[in-house]
């Protein structure tokens, strides 16, 4: 039996569905896709739905988990499904292609399309017959995509800001453990909460558990990371938003729950735009902001370059051990987050890191800029380990 997934809107995302209904001006696919979730959301059954829509069972069922595993956003504009062609091409005439599609097009076109690079690989006699599809097809499986472009993935060559914000980053990781200047790694990540409808009934002799096919969506929650390398120490904070007041919260939560006996928190974040100092301003009385502050020396992770923080890496631990199953609400979310971080607590878990500023002189010399003197170009050079 395939599991069936409970479609339960809230309130605003009803407003949401009618008003896109109504607007009249998006595609027929949304607008039916919205149709779904609102009659499935008092009740209608699939069979129904495809009934009154002229839409099949399967796309329903597939717009449902969507949106209980995926959000409203996705169940309105799902991906679309690849047809499988059968191979049309030998190993050199794919070679032909794609070196077609890695050189400049033809005079008076700006790019290549599938129907052009169709039309020359005839012209060239690499092939009697080819169409856009199988164009398409043999593009789309080679590991070799010379149509796309990756826009800031990765920094720009000669980029001074983000290698600024990366030095700083590596050298802060490079200072000795100090319980006056303590270095706390903070970040933050959203969590999809979804319900099983019905409670499973445990395994026993002779018999597996057996749980149901229906889930539930419940809305979201955010967590905060708090976690010092040098310290083995990490914490988290379970919240239901991420906003400029819950980041304040925290900031608060650290200098004076968690190291209240510090000079100053050596703090490394994101450059987010709700972890901003101002937001202090907002959530407490200036001069309880300004204590705040004092006890804080900043340091930003480059934009692009949040791989710069070490809470990203426990994050990335916690997601593998702990959130890989379906968590109904926040209160069963702390109270995981809250074992697993106690356990590692106890381990004396941390991060290896090694990656210094030699190593980024070297690896990363590219993002460096280039320095003129007097005609003369000098590239940065590597500093001693």
């Amino acid at each position: 039996m395939g599991k069936k997934y409970i479609v339960d809107l809230k309130t605003d995302e009803q407003e949401i569905l009618a008003g896109l209904i109504a607007s009249g001006t998006q595609r027929v696919r949304k607008i039916k896709h919205a149709h779904i979730l609102l009659k499935a959301n008092v009740g209608w059954t699939d069979q129904q739905i495809s009934a009154a829509l002229d839409v099949s069972v399967p796309t329903i069922e597939r717009v449902r988990q969507q949106f209980v595993e995926e959000g409203l956003q996705q169940a309105l504009s799902p991906r679309k499904a690849r047809r499988k062609y059968q191979r049309l091409m030998d190993g050199i005439q794919e070679a032909h292609l794609l070196a077609l599609a890695c050189g400049q097009p033809p005079k008076g076109h700006r790019r290549w399309s599938l129907r052009l690079l169709a039309s020359e690989m005839v012209r060239l006699e690499y092939m009697e017959d080819v169409s856009h599809v199988t164009v398409q097809h043999v593009m789309q499986t080679n590991e070799l995509k010379p149509w796309l472009k990756e826009e800031w993935c990765i920094p720009p060559k000669q980029n001074a800001e983000f290698v600024y914000h990366m030095e700083d980053v590596l050298d802060v990781y490079q200072r000795p453990e100090d319980a006056h200047f303590p270095l706390i790694c903070f970040d933050e990540t959203p969590v999809q909460l979804i319900s099983e409808v019905r409670q499973s009934i445990p395994g026993k002799r002779g018999c597996p558990e057996r749980y149901d096919y229906e889930y539930r969506r419940e809305g979201t929650a955010n967590l905060f990371m708090f976690f010092a390398p040098l310290l083995n120490w990490r914490h988290i904070k379970v919240t239901a938003q991420r906003t400029k007041m819950d980041w304040a919260t925290c900031i608060d939560e650290l200098v004076h729950e968690h190291f209240p006996k510090a000079e100053r928190c050596v703090l490394v974040e994101d450059q987010l735009n709700t972890d901003n100092p101002s937001a202090l301003y907002e959530a407490f009385e200036p001069a309880k902001a300004r204590s705040i502050l004092d006890r804080l020396e900043l340091h930003y992770t480059p934009k692009h370059g949040s791989w710069l923080n070490m809470a990203e890496i426990e994050f990335s631990v916690l997601s593998r051990q702990c959130l890989s199953g379906y968590i109904p609400n926040r209160e069963i979310l702390a109270s995981e987050t809250l074992a697993w971080e106690s356990e590692r607590n106890a381990h004396q878990a941390t991060v290896d890191w090694r990656f210094t500023t030699a190593d980024a002189r070297i690896k990363l010399k590219k993002l460096y800029p280039v320095i003129h003197f007097e005609n003369k170009v000098q590239a940065p050079l590597p500093i001693n380990p």
